[in-house]
């Protein structure tokens, strides 16, 4: 019988469950109302009240519990076979309880996959009663929520960009202002149906209630970026197992979202074959001395690599192994900015770019990233989790720390069922996202 805690996971509780291609992630933490501090931030904090680790709205999360299992099950982001997502995601489960000694009814799941797709669009309303409401901001929203999309998938988040109210335009918080017209400009996500039903099937199938589904990239910004970051234009790149997630900010708000097909898996495949080694000791090997930067000097260092069919295994130069891993990081990075330039938004990135996901642990990666794209770029290291930071600290975390900063912004909304298909009170919880980020 699996560890099961009698300690039942209350509502000051939040989970969160990253099913990536790699890595299946639970963490689990601890909601807790925190004096007021106006003008003390701790060291290594950020001064932002979405940065909620700290200060949000008189919050902050502690961290219970948390597991790293290996994601057996998914290709690319996507579910490929139920049993093997569902077993990972019940070890995964078992283990973070198990250091939590809380029982999780309930969670925040990520969703990945090309099969995302991000879009702008506006919508126009007439004011009711002369003043905004946040009656108007749902109509609004509804709206601009107005487009035709393809019977297979479904919007999964509606994210305002910036608002209008008769002529004057920029407006962030419109509620309680005076006007005639209102007109919001938002971008939306959506993803496939099935896509996501399977994610909340699997969770279903190890005893949870999926709380809400959040897009990646979407998460690992909650826990990465900082406000200030996001005001003067930042583009987060979240380079997992099998995909690559990408989120640009501007004025505040999210202006594109996409995912590429490419990932952290596609270094592993290059190593194993370039190495003639298994799979298995490929990620080892690029976990443990992987670099992108190619020094001559490394020529003398030297690692050992098992060999396949039984042979023995041989010594060989790290050079060799930074020779592989190099020009396919750098590929990845040109395929991140020909979409930022087909997007038209390389322009926007005045704050740089914020690497995070497992691959971004490589050695050198941020040189190679800014000689990609001729700006400044740093690894996103989450600091939203008090309590045992240093454990999650690393990029690979990102996403999970992410869905338990969304979580906490996000009590009382519904729960999703694997036939819902539709978010279900999708423009009550468009409401609830605009009082906590405006």
């Amino acid at each position: 019988m699996p560890y099961r805690p009698s300690r039942p996971l209350k509502s000051r509780h939040v989970a969160g469950l990253d099913i990536g291609t790699s890595a299946v992630r639970v963490v689990i933490a601890e909601v807790r109302a925190v004096e007021s501090r106006i003008g003390q931030v701790p060291s290594g904090a950020r001064s932002s009240r979405e940065d909620i680790g700290q200060f949000g709205g008189g919050k902050e999360l502690r961290l219970l519990g948390l597991a790293d299992v290996p994601s057996r099950g998914l290709r690319k982001g996507v579910v490929i076979n139920i049993e093997a997502t569902v077993a990972a995601i019940a070890e995964a489960l078992e283990q973070a309880e198990k250091m939590a000694g809380v029982k999780v009814s309930s969670v925040y799941c990520s969703i990945s996959g090309n099969h995302l797709r991000g879009f702008s669009s506006n919508g126009i309303v007439g004011i009711r009663g002369k003043e905004v409401s946040l009656y108007d901001i749902e109509k609004v929203m509804e709206a601009a929520k107005a487009v035709a999309i393809p019977m297979d998938r479904e919007v999964l988040h509606i994210l305002p960009q910036e608002f209008s109210i008769d002529d004057q335009d920029g407006i962030r918080e419109p509620v309680g202002m005076s006007g005639v017209r209102l007109e919001a400009r938002v971008h939306m996500i959506t993803g496939a149906i099935a896509s996501a039903q399977n994610v909340v099937k699997c969770a279903n199938r190890c005893g949870l209630t999926v709380r809400d589904i959040i897009a990646s990239p979407l998460a690992a910004g909650a826990a990465v970026v900082s406000s200030e970051e996001r005001d003067l234009g930042v583009c987060l790149v979240d380079i997992g197992g099998g995909t690559t997630d990408i989120a640009v900010y501007q004025n505040g708000a999210v202006c594109h979202t996409s995912v590429l097909s490419v990932g952290g898996g596609h270094i592993t495949n290059d190593i194993a074959a370039g190495l003639r080694t298994p799979i298995a000791a490929a990620e080892k090997i690029k976990c443990e001395y992987g670099s992108t930067v190619v020094d001559p000097r490394s020529d003398s260092q030297t690692l050992e690599v098992p060999s396949t069919g039984g042979r023995p295994a041989r010594i060989l130069s790290r050079l060799v192994l930074s020779e592989i891993i190099e020009p396919r990081v750098r590929e990845i990075l040109e395929l991140v900015r020909d979409e930022l330039r087909a997007a038209e938004a390389e322009e926007l990135l005045s704050s740089g770019i914020v690497l995070t996901g497992g691959t971004a642990n490589l050695h050198g990666v941020e040189t190679v990233a800014e000689e990609v794209f001729q700006l400044p770029v740093r690894v996103g290291r989450t600091a939203a989790l008090a309590g045992m930071q240093e454990m999650v600290s690393h990029p690979e975390y990102s996403t999970a720390v992410g869905l338990v900063v969304h979580g906490s912004r996000a009590s009382g909304r519904g729960a999703l069922s694997p036939g819902s298909g539709k978010v279900r009170g999708f423009f009550r919880r468009v409401s609830h996202w605009f009082v906590e980020n405006f």
